[in-house]
C-alpha cells in the first residue's frame, strides 16, 4: 500500500482469504488505521449468480453488497491490526439495521464506505454503506473479529 490510503488487488489477496466466486472486493482506498476504509467492487456480467438471479433482469443478491460490506470491514481490521491469514480469520459476528435501496446490476460499480463505530481488542463494530454512481445502495451495522483456526484433526 502507498500513503495515500489505497490498497491494490494483490494486497487485497494478501490479507484476505477470499477467492473467486466469493471475493468480492476488486481494490480498496482512502485506508485509516482503525477509523475507516471504502472498498471498490466492479459488477462484471461474467459474476456466476446472474445466471440464476434473474436471467431476464440480472441483480446482485443483496446478501452479497452486504458480504461485499463485510468484506470491506475485515480488509480494514486486517491491515489495522496487521492480521496474519496463516491460522487466523476475520469472522462477520452480527448484522443489524439492513437496508436495501437500489439494486446493483452488471457493469455497475460499488464503492462500500466502512467506518469503525467501536472497536476492542480483535473485535470491530462498523456502520457500513454502499453507494453506485454516488446513490445509496444498500447500508448495515455489523461486527467481525479475528478467530483463530483450529488445525483440521489427523
Amino acid at each position: 500500500m502507498s500513503d495515500d490510503g489505497k490498497i491494490d488487488y494483490a494486497e487485497v489477496m494478501r490479507r484476505l482469504p477470499h477467492r473467486y466466486p466469493f471475493l468480492l472486493i476488486d481494490k480498496a482506498e482512502d485506508f485509516v488505521a482503525n477509523t475507516s476504509i471504502v472498498g471498490i467492487k466492479n459488477v462484471s456480467h461474467n459474476e456466476p449468480f446472474f445466471p440464476g438471479h434473474f436471467p431476464i433482469d440480472p441483480v446482485m443478491p443483496g446478501v452479497l453488497i452486504v458480504e461485499a460490506m463485510a468484506q470491506t470491514g475485515a480488509l480494514l481490521m486486517s491491515k489495522t491490526l496487521d492480521v496474519s491469514v496463516e491460522g487466523k480469520v476475520i469472522m462477520f459476528m452480527s448484522i443489524d439495521g439492513v437496508r436495501f435501496r437500489k439494486p446493483a446490476r452488471p457493469g455497475d460499480q460499488l464503492r462500500m464506505e466502512v467506518k469503525v463505530i467501536k472497536a476492542r481488542g480483535d473485535a470491530f463494530k462498523f456502520r457500513g454503506e454502499t453507494f453506485i454512481d454516488g446513490k445509496l445502495a444498500a447500508e448495515a451495522e455489523f461486527m467481525a473479529m479475528v478467530v483463530t483456526v483450529a488445525e483440521p484433526a489427523a
